[in-house]
């Protein structure tokens, strides 16, 4: 129910777009959220979205640099990605929760119930 796509290999101080097109029951849950996971880490929530007003939640380590977005039309949430570091290298994953988002809900992955299968992402 949802599908990542974007991912892919980029420079230090490149940018990247990750997309989550979701169908469209998943897409009337209230919070879309993006995660990520890097080999040997605990998953990080890195930005969050309420579907309903557009309201948005960042970590702080993406603060500035990291843009969530939603195209209701395409069912679709979007994560544009400037100024990418190394430390960006992760696999990302979509997920979507049935609550108001919150950001509590980034350091807690069980605020959402639905999941992608992830897209590759790599700064070097």
């Amino acid at each position: 129910q949802l599908v990542e796509s974007g991912g892919g290999s980029v420079q230090v101080g490149g940018s990247l777009t990750l997309a989550c097109a979701a169908s469209v029951m998943t897409f009337t849950y209230f919070c879309m959220g993006w995660f990520r996971q890097a080999p040997g880490k605990e998953r990080e929530g890195v930005a969050e979205i309420y579907t309903r007003d557009g309201r948005t939640y960042y970590a702080d380590s993406v603060k500035g640099r990291f843009t969530i977005s939603q195209d209701n039309a395409k069912n679709t949430v979007y994560l544009q990605m400037n100024s990418l570091k190394p430390e960006d290298t992760a696999m990302y994953y979509c997920a979507a929760g049935p609550n108001i988002c919150h950001p509590v809900a980034l350091d807690n992955g069980s605020w959402f119930i639905d999941w992608g299968q992830g897209t590759q992402v790599t700064v070097s």
